[in-house]
């Protein structure tokens, strides 16, 4: 059940003008709608209560889409389903400022959202009989909304308006843009301003009628994460150790499978969670159930009504599973599984990932495409194949359903378990194959934030979708010690996260000695992709460190990377447009409503 918290911004919620108006792409009505004139707003400590809600509510617009193309899609981890590719034009070389997805969609909604946390921070504080630590903490959250809002518009655009007053007309949202520098220094500013709040929290406990609310832990984790951008490792270091002393801590309630039930809505409420989406199982406010269907599968678990409710429009990059290393910390070789595997093409090895039954049609598609067939054993191609991924790092078995592994579905009602098998053939018993949207290719699929089960039976769940947690903060801490110089140092803290996923600890072997300050970097680097798969973070830590370009649009031997079959035949691939795509366009009708805006590079 969920708590009262959930309820507080449920139950709260008032509508605030938000979407593209007939003057610009951000909508400065920010009064209630149906609900009150924005006088009566501020003259009342209830109604001014109820537009902090408000501006919470933005968060789920970004993810009540699941078709904006959530940031996983962006990074080198995940592919979005080819069916619904379109719009995301910064993949595909061909971008531009009046792209929806590619330009638009998220410069209007983190606006949207800054614009409502405005409008509370100047007028909460009058409201006629609004308590004052109250308001003072309030406008504290909002001051933590409006930099994370900057923060990932910043990244997105690199320098962009910085709007800090309460707006009333289209007139006064014509600021030229700041340098990325300077929105940088903004929000170390007002993150500032937050954190010496007497009023804002360190943390606030699972039972708290509060919980979900901005707390000074989250802000020392966001301005942490602002310092690493202005590559001020001692700040940046002591920030993240802050978030430590405000009582967050990892989750290490259930022993070894402490990093899959993590995501699970028993545990959301954890002392890891500093940051998180809040969800209930109604469909209006479910944004993190869309998670639940859109990286789901078509065998999960359903009412009963024997339809299977999940979707397979996210799947997990093949070239980023191959990064996982080894169970013993070495790194992932399949030529050490499947001696020539690596000089073959995709068709060719495609071969392994037959059935131990495939039957001759079978065999003969497999063929016709261009398999090896005379490497295909039976028995034993399927023990062969799952070898590969039986001795890694076991968060990719808790993140990922990998060939001839199982997945507790249920999609007649009851919980069973189903097998990913290539080719697929039936969903129905006697053999209960793991069902996709386009059954007849194999793919990489999510495990993680999916119901399993019975435990998750809509679309729409009510998991929490964390956007900062703690093992979050450590890796972050890990990088800015390294930068220092304090190599060892970070060890410990990546070994924190490595050793509550079972993973072999940094220099505890020969394959895990670091090797200084470089590896260390490189290392630190995998450990937040293995660690935050499915989060919607890394994309942003990708630009910050340049490794975008190389992980996104190209595979190791320098072959255009894409949305890939298993054994990485393409089904689609993406294209480098050059450097100017480091950075989205500013949208064309803010540059047409705006005479002080300027375009990022040669966008037109």
């Amino acid at each position: 059940m969920k708590l009262n918290a959930k309820k507080y911004y449920k139950q709260w919620a008032v509508a605030l003008g938000l979407g593209c108006c007939a003057a610009s792409c951000v909508n400065m009505d920010l009064a209630p709608q149906n609900q009150a004139s924005e006088g009566n707003v501020w003259n009342s400590a209830t109604l001014a209560e109820q537009t902090v809600t408000g501006v919470y509510n933005v968060l789920y617009e970004g993810y009540n889409d699941g078709w904006i193309a959530w940031f996983d899609s962006w990074s080198s981890m995940q592919d979005l389903d080819r069916n619904w590719i379109g719009g995301l034009d910064q993949l595909f070389g061909t971008n531009s400022s009046s792209s929806d997805r590619g330009s638009e969609r998220w410069w209007k909604n983190y606006y949207g959202g800054i614009l409502r946390a405005n409008d509370v921070i100047a007028n909460l504080p009058a409201v006629p009989g609004m308590d004052p630590a109250k308001a003072s903490r309030l406008v504290s959250e909002c001051r933590f909304l409006r930099s994370w809002w900057y923060y990932r518009l910043n990244v997105m655009y690199g320098g962009v308006p910085y709007y800090t007053e309460a707006i009333k007309s289209t007139d006064g949202a014509k600021k030229a843009r700041s340098t990325q520098d300077e929105i940088w220094n903004y929000l170390i500013e007002d993150l500032t301003t937050a954190i010496e709040d007497p009023n804002l929290p360190d943390k606030y406990d699972a039972n708290s009628a509060d919980y979900g609310h901005i707390t000074k832990g989250a802000c020392y984790a966001l301005r942490g994460m602002v310092y690493l951008w202005q590559k001020e490792w001692s700040k940046a270091a002591a920030d993240f150790e802050a978030v430590k002393n405000c009582g967050y801590a990892l989750y290490t309630g259930a022993g070894a499978e402490s990093y899959k039930q993590l995501f699970k809505e028993a545990n959301e409420r954890c002392d890891e969670m500093i940051f998180s989406l809040q969800c209930s199982a109604a469909n209006d406010f479910a944004c993190a159930a869309q998670k639940n269907g859109h990286y789901g599968n078509r065998s999960m678990p359903d009412d009963g009504t024997g339809t299977g409710i999940g979707w397979t429009n996210y799947i997990v990059n093949s070239t980023f599973v191959d990064t996982y290393e080894n169970a013993d910390g070495s790194k992932f070789d399949w030529d050490d599984y499947i001696p020539g595997y690596n000089s073959m093409t995709p068709e060719e090895r495609s071969v392994y990932f037959l059935r131990d039954d495939a039957k001759e049609d079978e065999l003969k598609l497999f063929a016709d495409n261009g398999a090896d067939m005379s490497k295909y054993i039976t028995p034993g191609n399927e023990a062969r194949i799952k070898a590969a991924y039986e001795h890694r790092d076991p968060r990719l078995a808790m993140s990922v359903i990998t060939p001839y592994s199982t997945y507790l579905g249920g999609r007649e009602g009851v919980a069973r378990e189903y097998t990913m098998r290539t080719p697929y053939r039936n969903v129905f018993g006697p053999e209960y194959d793991l069902q996709t949207d386009v059954a007849q290719m194999t793919y990489y699929i999510n495990r993680k934030f999916v119901g399993e089960g019975m435990e998750e039976l809509k679309f729409r769940s009510a998991v929490d979708l964390p956007f900062i947690r703690y093992a979050q903060v450590l890796l972050y801490w890990a990088e800015a010690l390294n930068e220092l110089g304090d190599t060892p140092g970070a060890v410990e803290l990546v070994n924190e996260v490595r050793n509550r996923a079972g993973a072999q600890p940094l220099n505890s072997n020969a394959a895990t000695t670091v090797a200084g300050q470089d590896d260390m970097r490189q290392r630190i680097m995998n450990e937040m992709h293995w660690e935050l798969l499915g989060e919607d973070v890394v994309y942003f830590d990708e630009i910050r460190w340049r490794t975008w370009k190389d992980l996104k649009f190209f595979k190791p031997d320098g072959s255009a990377n894409g949305m890939c079959q298993i054994w990485g035949a393409n089904t689609y691939s993406y294209t480098w447009g050059g450097e100017d795509y480091w950075l989205l366009p500013i949208p064309a009708r803010e540059m047409e409503m705006n005479p002080n805006m300027t375009q990022n590079g040669s966008y037109m």
